[in-house]
């Protein structure tokens, strides 16, 4: 059974529903106060969450007008001149982000061709190992000891096959989620999936993707943490080949469903909360929801 010590950030979107902002601001670069008040990227959040779960290697997926950025931030130091001007706290906490950087490889997704396309991006580096996969715009929150990440790993241990994590949506935010249906192993804990769903309508939802203890209207949407198995390069690979989009972009999603068929496939219903700062909305909570959490 092979242990997941590499994680893959996606960070090389636009951020149009952040514009104009994000036109001088990555959106992985918004500022998120944590719980001991410190003020963080939230692209350190999602790398000291896959760090919490045990991961060792992290890629981040870049544009590459962006690389410089981010290796600004992990890889290199202030200037002397800032670095003085730092509280000891500080600077201390300045060579805590290039120890970080040590962990991290930037990697460029060339003409940015959608979010599968952004993951088969990072084929090479993840070198025929399962890895986890996040979002760079969406943050967790554990309710219990365990981070979401090392839930979603621990897991992966039990099943030695890929694993989603999930989370619980109404019918209004299905149009904005990838959906999963399936029969509980462990109820309301642990799926065993039997298909997986890109923003379906509610009518297809009624119909196909109901969960045995679900309310009427409430679906099993895709957490935005997975441990992946690498064939699911092996799916990406194939519609990229023959050009196979939804809505001119190459799917993740779409080939998950593919990886399920190819090879067993299991939902977890995270013990957590995801924060979605992609969203104007979203991120003013999680301003303040973040700050509060327990």
């Amino acid at each position: 059974m092979s242990k997941i010590k590499k994680a893959v950030i996606t960070a090389a979107g636009f951020g149009t529903r952040l514009f104009p902002t994000t036109k001088v601001v990555k959106k992985e670069l918004f500022p998120v106060i944590d719980k001991d008040g410190r003020a963080k990227p939230v692209i350190l959040l999602i790398i000291e969450e896959a760090i919490s779960a045990g991961i060792e290697e992290i890629a981040i997926v870049v544009q590459p007008d962006d690389k410089a950025i981010f290796k600004k931030l992990f890889k290199r130091p202030p200037s002397a001149e800032l670095f003085e001007k730092l509280s000891p706290e500080n600077q201390k906490f300045s060579k805590y982000l290039v120890d970080i950087g040590d962990r991290i490889t930037v990697i460029t997704q060339a003409q940015q061709e959608g979010y599968g396309h952004a993951v088969y991006c990072a084929k090479k580096w993840v070198d025929n190992e399962p890895f986890l996969l996040m979002l760079g715009d969406h943050i967790y929150s554990s309710k219990i000891q365990k981070s979401c990440a090392r839930q979603i790993l621990e897991i992966y241990q039990q099943v030695n096959h890929s694993v989603i994590g999930l989370n619980i949506v109404n019918s209004e935010m299905l149009h904005q989620v990838g959906c999963v249906t399936g029969n509980w192993q462990k109820q309301n804990s642990i799926l065993t999936i039997n298909q997986v769903a890109e923003k379906p309508t509610l009518d297809y939802a009624r119909d196909n993707l109901h969960v045995e203890s679900l309310g009427d209207d409430e679906f099993l949407s895709i957490f935005g943490l997975y441990a992946l198995t690498p064939t699911i390069f092996d799916c990406l690979e194939v519609d990229i080949n023959q050009n196979v989009r939804l809505k001119g972009e190459f799917q993740l999603t779409t080939c998950l469903d593919v990886l399920r068929q190819r090879e067993k496939m299991t939902g977890y219903l995270v013990a957590g909360t995801c924060f979605d700062i992609g969203i104007p909305d979203a991120y003013l909570q999680t301003l303040n929801d973040f700050r509060h959490r327990e």
